[in-house]
């Protein structure tokens, strides 16, 4: 633009090196050279340029040509979907989302606020949907930096799942970690790590340490817990998220939640059990997700609660069919009997039996919980296998015969810790632990050791070659020779004995076990896929394991704690089990473990029956369980004439709890069963082709986009190259190497962020679509219609299409049916250009007419505006009563007085935020304008 002809403030232009329209804001000449101070709309910045990189509006049409015209209909398409509530995550994922999962994601992401409680019951694939939830977000460009906290033996499983079910990558930190990291970001370790994995012990704060200062507390907090809460996370999941309630408000696992809930604006919490008949570890977690909502034990209600809870139950879940998701399963207790064969291992059982009773009571006397720990441990063992318990001795006198020093001390601290190790877990503790003697313990253990050895000389285990005899009928029943069958035993030692015993006799053996790093495991379970017929694994070596392609389990030895067996059995009665599963439990004849099992197997299953399993879970599933079932059978071993009591004494204190879980989770219920059909409408795969469609076709006006076969060859506006680029997860799997390119990818995203508006006085191009009628003359355009608060806390918006014709009158379908054939096809030149007066008076029109038929979209925003402001002013009050109240409760006039008048400081504050979010502004943007003219020219 010539310097003479550049006009003096608020006129509108276009910068020739950007390619898009600027509002002149100043002009100035300055030894004969004109600048321009000019406002860019798109990037919101003001930039001062010379006058001849201006370009007049009405003279600039290179910047609407074919490929504009269909990015921005691209775009605005794509707006338009994810305002409707379109997803994307299902399209992007390997795994195909159930009716139940496509729900939770979307009322997550349908809502302001996404702090949700994902509760649904053991088995339904909760973490398919937080997954997803991330993928969403990810998507919509909401979330970067991924923060996921979990029990350590869950850890690998999300990484696995993360990377097998949505591609991405996770890091899993453990604390030897920590070091590294720091050492590579030269500051905050956490941030160096987008996409983490934590075990949850690992990163909660400690009060104290035994041996340790104030100091070095201090420093193990700043790096595991501090530095990890201010590393600026988008979004946290926190899996079996009701450890965090905790018993008080104090314990470190609450603290490391009210951490973690306050470091990131978006929250899952991922529970099975979250109430477990305690009302206020519930509260404590919910406060977690909104303290607001949930100030006091009073505000825990049904109607409250709903609002923070997704939850689906097995009766509820259907397949993409509408058909139920699980089929009944077969679960029998196999007693096996010693043979004359087995003298020396039926001596070994109650000679080891003996030495537990004495030594189990002399810990009792002298309040040594580690010993009475030991004293249990060697029970199991020894029915689990003859190498196990040899094994165990060998350990046990090596630790009696050295020196003090040479052992640490035994490190757990709690019952609640001590249960959540599996039975190898405990085994390498307590016998890598300095214990203090039993009375003449060495001299004991040296001749159960010896007795031992000798009873593995003298052939296989009982149990062994039952397991053996069980395999040939199994596959005789099942009419399958290459019968596959997951073996659980809880310790390493059996394990490796049971290799060794079926290798032998020809069969192709497998182990898990939790000493395997995750790419171990991954080729385990793909080797019991492919041809391997029997995986054995260790409880540790089966969490977040899926192996859904074999249907029967066999328990060699069983854990006393039924939930555990529950969660062995639950790695194959999964989603996606097509046969009905078959678990066979082993127990030894005449053994405690078997007059337990006959005594309590048959009314425990009359519990589960009427419960259902997983409100039984809820009970069974914690430390206090582990406790009642190791006290039950050992009674049973000190006092086996009063077994019958003690379990009827058991199962009604179990029923107790199950019916007041049956009752507490009332408050978990949501909506009903999820309707299949609605999938269609949530789910729409155009979107795919809108992004493909958008980004080609803006390179191609401003930077390159080449086809080549099935993929792309892309050059952004910055030079940075993209080849084998597909845009669809089908042609992903399908194309070896490719480059899957989604809206999650920030280029991809940014195109939307940064669509210009359609300025009064820009040309407009004049199409004409040979394949719409003749008749069909006039102006289509779009508009983005927006509401948004005053302080940009809240904003909802939606895109319509008009269709204005030559006579005067509106068409809505013709709009939508132009918008469709803009984004078909390959993008068409314009014929011409209307421009000056004649463009002028048609965009002002085309506004009166887009206010008008605009004013319903805008009230239904308004709507869900005034939604939004009554749940926050309800939620507020709600809170500042109960805050009032809990003052009142004071004793001390002045204290009572001080704490009022703060507390009404506070809601005054809060009453002016809420002004403000009541402060609404709309906004009615054109994004396109063009004259279409249908029929042959």
């Amino acid at each position: 633009m010539r310097s003479e002809n550049v006009p003096n403030g608020n006129f509108w232009a276009v910068l020739k090196s950007r390619g898009e329209p600027c509002r002149i804001l100043q002009t100035e000449t300055l030894w004969g050279q004109t600048f321009c101070r000019v406002w860019l709309p798109v990037e919101g910045i003001v930039v001062r340029v010379r006058a001849e990189e201006l370009v007049p509006l009405e003279e600039h049409t290179s910047s609407l040509g074919a490929h504009h015209l269909a990015y921005v209909a691209a775009a605005a398409r794509i707006e338009e979907a994810l305002a409707q509530g379109v997803l994307l995550a299902p399209l992007s994922a390997s795994v195909i989302p159930l009716p139940h999962q496509i729900y939770a994601l979307s009322r997550a992401v349908s809502s302001d606020r996404i702090r949700y409680l994902l509760a649904d019951e053991v088995g339904l694939g909760k973490t398919i949907e937080a997954g997803l939830i991330m993928q969403e977000l990810k998507l919509r460009g909401l979330v970067r930096r991924t923060l996921v906290v979990a029990p350590k033996g869950l850890v690998r499983q999300w990484v696995s799942e993360m990377r097998l079910h949505f591609n991405e990558d996770f890091q899993l930190v453990l604390p030897e970690d920590l070091s590294a990291l720091r050492r590579l970001s030269g500051g905050n370790p956490w941030k160096h790590v987008d996409q983490a994995v934590v075990p949850m012990d690992s990163v909660k704060p400690l009060e104290k340490r035994r041996g340790w200062g104030a100091a070095q507390v201090a420093a193990y907090n700043r790096e595991r817990f501090e530095d990890l809460i201010s590393a600026g996370w988008d979004l946290i999941i926190v899996d079996e998220a009701h450890r965090l309630g905790g018993s008080t408000d104090e314990v470190a696992r609450f603290k490391l939640g009210q951490g973690l809930a306050a470091a990131a604006p978006y929250l899952l919490l991922l529970s099975a059990t979250p109430h477990q008949g305690k009302t206020d570890s519930f509260h404590r977690l919910l406060s977690l997700l909104d303290p607001e909502a949930f100030p006091d034990r009073e505000s825990v209600t049904r109607e409250r609660v709903r609002k923070y809870v997704i939850r689906t139950e097995k009766r509820q879940a259907v397949d993409l069919e509408g058909k139920p998701l699980f089929k009944p399963r077969q679960t029998r207790l196999l007693p096996i009997s010693w043979g004359e064969r087995h003298r020396e291992q039926r001596l070994l059982y109650e000679a080891v039996t003996e030495y537990v009773r004495q030594g189990y009571n002399q810990a009792l006397k002298e309040k040594k919980n580690y010993l009475g720990f030991l004293m249990i441990l060697m029970q199991r063992l020894v029915t689990s296998s003859t190498r196990a318990i040899r094994t165990a001795l060998e350990r046990r006198l090596e630790i009696l015969s050295a020196p003090p020093e040479g052992f640490p001390l035994f490190p757990v601290a709690s019952v609640e810790e001590w249960a959540e190790l599996d039975g190898e877990e405990q085994m390498d503790l307590l016998l890598a632990s300095r214990l203090q003697a039993l009375k003449n313990e060495r001299a004991e253990v040296k001749t159960l050791l010896e007795a031992a050895r000798r009873t593995e000389a003298a052939g296989p285990d009982a149990k062994a070659e039952a397991l053996l005899e069980l395999i040939y009928r199994l596959q005789q029943e099942e009419a399958d020779p290459e019968l596959k069958i997951l073996v659980f035993t809880e310790f390493v030692p059996t394990q490796e004995m049971l290799r060794d015993f079926l290798q032998e006799r020809g069969f192709s053996v497998v182990c898990l076990n939790g000493s395997m790093d995750l790419e171990e495991r991954q080729k385990v379970q793909e080797a019991f896929a492919r041809e391997a017929q029997i995986l054995i694994s260790t409880d540790a070596g089966g969490e977040g394991v899926n192996l859904q392609f074999c249907h029967v389990v066999v328990n060699y030895d069983i854990p006393w704690n039924p939930m555990r067996l529950e969660q062995r059995i639950g790695r194959v009665d999964r989603i996606g089990q097509k046969k009905t599963v078959r678990a066979i439990n082993f127990v030894l004849e005449g053994t405690v473990e078997h007059r337990v099992q006959e005594v309590l197997q048959e009314k425990l299953a009359v519990i589960l029956q009427e419960f259902g399993v997983d409100k039984t879970a809820d009970v069974l599933d914690s430390a206090e369980a582990e406790k009642i079932f190791d006290k039950l059978y050992l009674d049973a071993l000190m006092e086996p004439e009063k077994l019958e009591d003690r379990v009827s004494s058991l199962l009604k204190s179990l029923r107790e709890q199950a019916q007041v879980m049956r009752e507490s989770a009332s408050l978990l219920e949501g909506e009903k069963a999820f309707d299949p059909a609605r999938i269609s409408q949530l789910i729409d795969p155009r979107i795919e082709y809108w992004t493909e469609t958008m980004t080609v076709a803006y390179l191609k006006a401003h930077g390159q986009a080449k086809r080549e076969g099935r993929t792309w060859s892309l050059v952004w506006p910055d030079g940075e190259k993209q080849e084998n680029v597909v845009f669809t997860a089908k042609e992903a799997e399908v194309t070896p190497s490719a480059t899957y390119l989604a809206l999650k990818d920030p280029r991809v995203s940014r195109l939307m962020a940064q669509l210009s508006p359609f300025f009064p006085g820009q040309p407009i191009p004049v199409m004409r679509l040979a394949d719409l009628p003749e008749e069909v003359r006039g102006f289509w355009s779009l508009w983005k219609i927006a509401v948004c608060t005053a302080d940009k806390s809240w904003r909802k918006q939606r895109v319509i299409p008009l269709f204005l014709h030559d006579d005067g009158r509106t068409f809505l379908p013709a709009a939508q049916r132009i918008w469709d054939r803009l984004l078909s096809g390959e993008p068409q030149e314009p014929e011409e250009y209307l421009k000056g007066p004649e463009a002028a008076k048609a965009f002002n029109r085309l506004r009166e007419i887009a206010e008008k038929q605009g004013h319903a979209v805008y009230e239904e925003l308004l709507r869900a505006h005034q939604d939004f402001l009554n749940r926050e002013r309800e939620k507020g009050m709600y809170t500042f009563s109960a805050r009032r109240q809990a003052v009142m409760q004071l004793g001390l006039p002045a204290v009572r007085s001080h704490r009022l008048a703060k507390l009404e400081e506070e809601e005054k504050e809060w009453l002016r935020k809420l002004e403000k979010k009541a402060d609404v502004v709309p906004e009615m943007v054109p994004l396109l304008v063009v004259r279409v003219v249908g029929g042959l020219d």
